[in-house]
């Protein structure tokens, strides 16, 4: 049983895809399966690929060389925001079980199985093909092995540290106007502000650390969860660290960086587990997280975030796709 991920990442795409499909790996080497990774992206990925195999190309401007690759593969799982329709077309025909990771119902998919592992995927109204396998919500999110099993989140009374996290990149330069604002407002506080690959204003951040800020640089995943286990409350962009957060339960302050964050955030503020307070560009972005925080300073209000987000991921989501994929494989060799 061979196996192909195709994906993207890097610094001006963002890293989730690449999380997550690492988790899969992970997930498929338990029954023994090696999958292997054609990634377009750049060399800030590499550090999220210590333990794979990986080529890394423009996929999207090289499909006769990623086709020829392909060749003899019996399982090819896509996860891009680029691709077009005609590429997941040429996969289908080419293998027997293609799958393809969304978020948003980006595309019409073709045959195959489809998997939404978003808190709000079974609200967006897949069309529900003859031929195509729908994993929709929650159950199917994948989450990385260190995030299989997490000891339990103790609530604090008070709040004494506080998570800033954006991902790879902090491109709309958000990361240091938050630090200033909580070094004036909330001098208490220790900040545990996660650097990516991806920063461009290291020295702008640097230049507003102050005793009570710890710079985490390039976390693997084993680091992020004792950071995010060690945190209060968190500040965090709407991509797959979202899940992460809910996974130890971390209440969190949630911002939107880009459109396929949108749904997700939404999502997770109707069920209770973070407080959504927009878009990076709001002019009153800042003192809507001033709120938020005042908010997450009663002692239930954290509580009761925690205890949502531990209940919407339950780590075994993974898990859950791959029984899915490889039980849709042995069906079909029998």
């Amino acid at each position: 049983m061979k196996v192909l991920i195709v994906t993207e990442g890097g610094k001006n795409i963002g890293f989730g895809h690449i999380t997550r499909c690492v988790s899969l790996c992970q997930a498929f080497a338990e029954k023994g399966i090696t999958a292997e990774f054609v990634i377009n992206g750049d060399d800030t990925v590499v550090d999220l690929l210590k333990n794979e195999e990986y080529l890394l190309f423009d996929w999207i401007k090289n499909k006769n060389k990623l086709l020829e690759i392909a060749k003899g593969v019996e399982i090819i799982i896509v996860d891009s925001y680029q691709a077009d329709i005609s590429f997941y077309n040429d996969i289908s025909k080419l293998v027997k079980i293609p799958v393809y990771i969304d978020d948003t119902k980006r595309l019409d998919y073709p045959k195959g199985i489809v998997i939404n592992g978003s808190i709000c995927a079974e609200e967006l109204a897949y069309p529900g093909k003859e031929g195509t396998v729908y994993l929709l919500g929650h159950k199917y999110i994948s989450l990385r092995k260190e995030f299989w099993k997490v000891s339990e989140k103790y609530i604090n009374k008070n709040i004494s540290s506080v998570l800033i996290t954006f991902g790879g990149d902090d491109r709309r330069d958000m990361t240091p106007k938050i630090l200033k604002i909580l070094n004036e407002k909330y001098p208490e506080f220790i900040k545990n502000v996660v650097i990516g690959k991806g920063f461009d204003n290291l020295q702008e951040i640097k230049y507003l650390k102050d005793r009570k800020t710890n710079l985490i640089y390039y976390p693997d995943a084993e680091t992020t969860k004792e950071i995010i286990l060690e945190s209060d409350i968190a500040i965090s962009a709407g991509g797959q660290t979202l899940y992460e957060l809910a996974r130890v339960g971390v209440p969190t302050i949630g911002i939107c960086f880009a459109e396929n964050q949108r749904l997700n955030l939404e999502g997770w503020q109707k069920k209770g587990f973070i407080k959504y307070i927009g878009w990076y560009d709001d002019e009153k972005l800042l003192k809507k997280m001033i709120d938020a925080i005042n908010k997450f300073i009663l002692h239930k209000e954290r509580v009761k975030s925690s205890e949502i987000g531990r209940r919407y991921v339950d780590g075994k989501g993974v898990h859950r796709v791959v029984d899915r994929i490889y039980k849709y494989y042995q069906k079909g060799n029998r």
